[in-house]
């Protein structure tokens, strides 16, 4: 289940930032709307928009006291990975080569 709720979740916010309306899989809004919270609190370094970090999404969860599985911080990673790769692409007007990973911007800034 955990494959397939985040394959739609992703589907969904691909949708949604193609101007689509946002049609979160049922039972998913608390997933769809903390990753809508922790997105409007991302952090731009000089580069541009930042990953959303793992104790970004930690606090978050502490704050509005919601339990979160590790299942649920993957997929919000893996929503993460879908708007830095649209935000990107409407920048450079091209997808990043490479998917760009919370891991991966820590081991290239340290």
């Amino acid at each position: 289940m955990t494959d397939r709720q985040r394959e739609r979740l992703c589907a969904a916010l691909k949708a949604h930032l193609a101007g689509g309306r946002p049609l979160a899989p049922e039972g998913s809004s608390p997933l769809w709307n903390g990753f809508m919270a922790l997105s409007r609190a991302r952090t731009c370094g000089p580069g541009g928009a930042n990953p959303i970090s793992f104790p970004e999404i930690l606090a978050w969860a502490r704050l509005m006291r919601v339990p979160l599985e590790p299942h649920h911080v993957e997929i919000l990673t893996a929503m993460d990975q879908v708007w830095l790769q649209d935000f990107y692409g409407k920048a450079t007007g091209k997808p990043p080569a490479t998917p760009l990973t919370a891991a991966a911007f820590d081991a290239w800034h340290g």
